[in-house]
């Protein structure tokens, strides 16, 4: 369930109470009038399954909320009410499967945008694939993977590319180009110190055949790509943090950028094109399986609702 708070204008309130009366899978609607002081207005409360959460917001942008009030979206993690109950019964379809598409639009936007967070989260991420290419340690690989903040821009790229939100896609993919580029660059004067100091050398980089999979992009690491980014996008879709964990070991984003900051300080140009192809047919991969898996959602989703909607079980439509 979603709990909505919604600031009205005193002229469209009936109209919000309405929306909220005629849409299957509303409940626990509260009305507080001359609650609100900025914007000015009545503040309306409400319980919605998230399969009529589309629903419920469209009507209320329609009636220029976003403009004039306030629209605000909770997760309600428990919810002990008959109510409740009977409007997820009354909503079309299963939670796990409704996408909120404000709500992915929102987090993806702020998951893709340059902080410094992003910034140290993928640098000390290469780092630690830099030193598992070196030792070598899967475990390190692994982890590094995991610490990667970089499926957020991924999946606002395929956002952006569904709705055609140009501005998103281009915003996202700087992200992750300044990102890497920043990255690499980090662990390329870490390695390049370490080369001076005599910790490594050319030689390093020799004889790791744990770790050769890296630099050796094929049709496996594409298939690989494909499938961790419909399970990163079903992941978010459905709020399967556990299941995001998974994709972040599953894709050599991060291993690639850490194995190519250190050919390129030990002279190695031929893993540096390697590490490098990797790197982009992981997020290329990701990409397409992403921006596929949320057209099949939204395709798949209005076709269900539409059946088995409001129509389906004798309740007007706003």
């Amino acid at each position: 369930m979603l709990h909505l708070r919604v600031i009205a204008p005193f002229q469209r309130t009936e109209q919000v109470v309405e929306v909220f009366d005629r849409t299957p899978g509303v409940t626990n609607v509260v009305l507080l009038p001359k609650a609100a002081r900025k914007p000015e207005g009545d503040v309306v409360l409400a319980d919605v399954a998230r399969e009529a959460a589309n629903t419920v917001i469209d009507r209320l942008k329609a009636l220029g909320l976003e403009r004039d009030g306030s629209i605000t979206a909770e997760d309600i993690e428990l919810s002990i009410s008959r109510g409740a109950a009977e409007a997820e019964e009354r909503a079309p379809g299963e939670g796990d499967d409704a996408v909120v598409w404000d709500q992915f639009e929102q987090r993806v936007a702020l998951d893709s945008r340059i902080t410094w967070a992003f910034l140290a989260f993928l640098a000390i991420a290469t780092q630690i694939a830099a030193i598992g290419v070196l030792i070598p340690s899967q475990i390190l690989i692994v982890g590094a993977m995991v610490l990667g903040p970089e499926f957020g821009a991924v999946a606002a790229v395929s956002f952006g590319l569904l709705r055609r939100r140009w501005r998103l896609v281009g915003g996202a993919a700087r992200t992750l180009a300044l990102g890497f580029a920043a990255a690499i660059a980090v662990t390329l004067a870490c390695a390049l110190v370490s080369r001076g100091l005599g910790w490594i050398s050319p030689d390093s980089l020799r004889h790791h055949d744990e770790v050769r999979f890296i630099v050796t992009p094929d049709r496996w690491s594409f298939i690989v790509a494909l499938l961790a980014g419909a399970a990163g996008v079903l992941s978010i879709t459905a709020g399967k943090s556990s299941a995001l964990v998974g994709v972040f070991i599953s894709v050599t984003t991060v291993p690639a950028a850490g194995y190519m900051a250190l050919a390129l300080a030990l002279w190695r140009w031929d893993e540096v094109g390697g590490s490098a192809l990797q790197l982009l047919v992981n997020i290329a991969g990701m990409v397409v399986a992403g921006t596929l898996t949320l057209f099949l959602q939204r395709a798949l989703w209005s076709r269900y609702s539409g059946g088995r909607g409001k129509g389906a079980k004798g309740i007007p439509e706003a």
